[in-house]
Formats: C-alpha cells, structure tokens, sequence
C-alpha cells in the first residue's frame, strides 16, 4: 500500500488505502506504540472482500505532521477523535465501519458515541475504550497498578528522556511484554519502528499520559469535545467488541462494560491473545469488521 497524505485543520495525515474506492469503506486505526503494520493483513482480507480500507497513522507516529510550530503536541483522546471526524471528512466518507484498538480503539469509541451517524458500526478491542478522567486519580488493584510503569515513568522527566533515547528498546519491550503469548512480537517490531521516529512522538505520547492523569493541561480547541465525553455517552451503534485473553496490561474485563453499548452487540473474547489484536489475531480481526459490513 503506497502512503497518501490528507491535510485536515491541524494535521497533515499520512495514510494507507486498499481496495475498490467504491467499495464498503472501512478505517482502521492502530494504538501506541504501534503504526499501520498492524493492519497489513486484516486489510488484504477486507480489501479481498470488496471493501475500501483506509490505515491512517495516528497524530506523532510515521508520516502524519502538524501543519503549525505552534499546535500543542497534545495527545488527549478528544484530539485522537477529533482528527477521526476530520480524517473522514478529507477523504469523503460519509460513514464508515471504525475499528481500533488501544489509542486508536479510543478515538472510535468516541466518534462512535457521540457521532452516530457517522459510523455504520464498530470494532473495539477491550470494551468501553473510553477514559474517565474524574476517576483518574483512584488506585487499582496492585496487580493491575504494576503493569502500568510505563504511564507513570512518563510523569517524569527521566521518562521523557528515556523515551527519547530509548525509543526503539522501550517501546520493543513493551510489544513484548503487553502480548506475551505472542511468539512472532521481536520479529515483527522493526517493520513499526520507523514510525516512532516521528519528530513529534516523544511529545504527543507524553502529554497523553500526562493528560489523562491530570498532570497537563490539554489543548484550549478540545475543552468542549472532552466535556461531552466527560458525560460517558452511550455507543448506539452495531458493535463487536474484542476481548485480549492474554493481555499483558491489566484491567478488567470488558463484560463490564455492556450498559454502555446500547445497539446490536456481540463480545468475543481471545484466549491465547495479547494486547496488539489485529496483528496477532487477523483473521479474527478481520471477521469481525466484516461481520458489521453485511
């Protein structure tokens, strides 16, 4: 798939397209710190099935740049979803089937929720992949709390630094360790790890970790977005939701999450299956988006 570029109000997007322009549209979207190689083969079978797939990179990975020096680097999920409604907007799609997982999982949650009309249904990996932010300073269960190092290293200026030396090591690591029943992770990191050479990743991944625990402030043209997601608007759409059975991040299970989901829904949970989905499950991935198309 050759990169294309799109400019919305901030962004000049990189992203990949497969299939027939006029066929089903459907946009994929990865999470951190992943990039569009996660799609690679969930987008030939869809493509192969007669569908219009578009792999945009997220804000701070591969080839997306901000338009402006002046744009805050934010990575908070109002502007993820922000730049979903704009992406789709720029490319000409009216509504589209939106899966994601991870950031990505986040920004069409969200779109889904609070623009209906612009999805014909959705796949997201985990449930409710939404933040709360009031809740942000309330402790979990120790078990979960020790997988989430990496969020509090980031509060750090050590963190900061480690990310940007460290990058590819770190972010390796976490690929690992977030899906350890995936054999096929170190092979696979280098095909992504360009993409984390973005001028703009180190900050974007800071700010979002920072943010969403009240330690920065967000970008001033998100408030009102954030403050209707603040209100955990009910996702009405068709929805599969996917459930990692061996996720290396801790958390609880989606199935809490059902009274949020209030169209047709389907949960199916992986065993053997860690955090990055579509790259370790294609197939499955794949079905899923279909099943939404038919």
């Amino acid at each position: 798939m050759a990169t294309k570029r799109v400019a919305i109000p901030v962004l000049e997007i990189a992203y990949e397209h497969l299939g027939d322009a006029g066929g089903a549209p459907v946009v994929l979207l990865h999470g951190f710190p992943y990039d569009v190689r996660a799609y690679d083969e969930v987008a030939a079978v869809l493509a192969a099935g007669g569908a219009s797939v578009f792999v945009p990179y997220l804000r701070g990975f591969g080839g997306t740049r901000f338009l402006d020096d002046a744009t805050p680097r934010s990575g908070q999920q109002a502007a993820l979803a922000q730049d979903l409604i704009d992406f789709m907007d720029a490319v000409g799609l009216e509504d589209a089937v939106v899966a994601g997982y991870d950031w990505g999982g986040r920004a069409a949650c969200i779109v889904a929720a609070l623009r209906p009309e612009r999805v014909r249904g959705l796949v997201s990996v985990d449930g409710y992949n939404v933040q709360n932010l009031a809740y942000a300073g309330e402790p979990a269960p120790p078990e979960w709390e020790r997988t989430y190092w990496y969020q509090y290293y980031f509060h750090s200026e050590r963190g900061r630094r480690g990310l940007t030396e460290n990058r590819d090591e770190l972010c390796a690591l976490l690929w690992r360790t977030w899906s350890p029943t995936w054999a096929g992770a170190a092979a696979a990191f280098p095909a992504s790890a360009p993409s984390l050479h973005n001028p703009d990743f180190v900050d974007v991944v800071v700010h979002s970790y920072r943010y969403r625990f009240g330690l920065a402030e967000g970008d001033p043209r998100y408030r009102a977005l954030e403050d209707l997601i603040a209100g955990e608007p009910a996702i009405t759409v068709p929805t599969v939701v996917l459930e990692s059975g061996d996720d290396g991040i801790g958390g609880p299970s989606a199935e809490g999450d059902r009274e949020y989901f209030t169209g047709p829904y389907e949960h199916r949970v992986l065993p053997g299956v860690g955090h990055n989905v579509p790259q370790e499950a294609p197939e499955v991935f794949a079905d899923a988006v279909t099943s939404l198309l038919r």
